[in-house]
């Protein structure tokens, strides 16, 4: 789900001003990336309790990041309010998966 979110993110970002290239442009399109390689690394470390959770909440504060980087592409008319929206909303999905692993995450740990 992160990963299509940021592949729209990256698309729907094509379209905004040249002169946001190194700001908002960069920034969004990081955030929603990185949310996707610390999940990958979190579970990676699933054999360490503390590092899993370190990761996904590095996971969580990126899925948050984002979302204040749609509410400026929202604000300054890059992306209609429908599509911020519907993209704000997969992060809010994104994050409560995010934050039932890290209160709970014993399930998911690699039984050593």
């Amino acid at each position: 789900m992160a990963f299509d979110t940021a592949m729209k993110i990256f698309e729907a970002s094509k379209k905004f001003p040249v002169e946001e290239r190194y700001s908002l442009t960069d920034q969004i399109r990081r955030s929603s990336r990185s949310v996707c390689a610390n999940f990958a690394e979190a579970w990676r470390k699933r054999r360490y309790e503390a590092a899993f959770v370190a990761k996904l909440n590095d996971c969580e504060a990126e899925a948050a990041e984002t979302q204040t980087w749609i509410e400026f592409a929202v604000k300054c008319n890059y992306i209609n309010v429908e599509i911020g929206r519907e993209l704000y909303g997969t992060y809010n999905r994104v994050l409560s998966g995010l934050v039932t692993m890290i209160n709970n995450p014993t399930p998911w740990l690699i039984k050593r």
